[in-house]
């Protein structure tokens, strides 16, 4: 099995090691925004079993309409995990509030981890710069990233295009117009509060699964939503 990756040790803590040899299949799902019936149909055409784990990228929280609904099915149910987003981390930081949440709630998504990783496998909200250690990332950074560029936000290269090296990072946070694979890279947010898709990802066969939403809840510019460059590196 492959060593665990190191965080800063600060986050050391927020991180949580899955054995992947105790589940059948695992299943890593994007940006849900509190669109609980296009995550609950999309569930539906997982039908993971009590063997299967699911794992969340993050960002479960705001922007569609009943996040206390997301909140409760990831919540209560045992095979589901999630890593800590950056809508998230603006309700741990009281930047932002969501009045359906109860306080239970709020406990409980301060409490969520920053990182899953199992074998050469790890999941974060925003992603990792490749550039230098991991163990040397902020929780900002991990939570945020985007752009290799400073402060660049939505200016090319991103990190995910670029990145060749393990572990191979599963996130979310960039909406692009279609899930991005490589080697090293899996992006799986692709903006279905925004009218996009929700879609997973089914680790033991490599395929994609996507589930079109009932209704757009929040618009969004084109050019902050990504088309992927197919000509990113598919090798380590």
């Amino acid at each position: 099995m492959a060593s665990a990756p190191s965080l800063h040790p600060e986050l050391d803590a927020s991180h949580r090691r899955i054995d992947s040899g105790r589940w059948d299949d695992i299943y890593v799902v994007g940006d849900v925004h509190g669109c609980r019936p296009t995550l609950d149909r999309l569930l539906d055409r997982l039908d993971p079993s009590d063997d299967d784990l699911v794992v969340f990228v993050g960002d479960l929280v705001r922007k569609g309409p009943d996040s206390a609904g997301v909140v409760d099915r990831v919540r209560h149910t045992s095979n589901f995990l999630t890593v800590r987003g950056n809508n998230e981390q603006k309700l741990v930081d009281g930047r932002k509030s969501v009045a359906s949440l109860t306080d239970d709630d709020l406990s409980w998504i301060a409490s969520l981890p920053v990182a899953i990783s199992w074998d050469d496998s790890l999941v974060v909200h925003g992603g990792v710069d490749h550039r230098k250690p991991l163990v040397d990332h902020g929780l900002t950074e991990l939570l945020n990233m985007r752009s290799l560029v400073p402060d660049g936000s939505y200016d090319r290269p991103y990190w995910f295009e670029t990145r060749t090296v393990q572990p191979r990072v599963f996130f979310g946070h960039t909406v692009l117009s279609e899930p991005f694979e490589t080697a090293a890279a899996v992006g799986l947010d692709t903006g279905c509060v925004y009218g996009g898709q929700l879609t997973a990802y089914r680790c033991s066969t490599g395929e994609f699964v996507t589930v079109e939403p009932e209704t757009t809840h929040e618009d969004r510019s084109a050019d902050s939503i990504v088309d992927p460059d197919r000509n990113a590196p598919l090798s380590s």
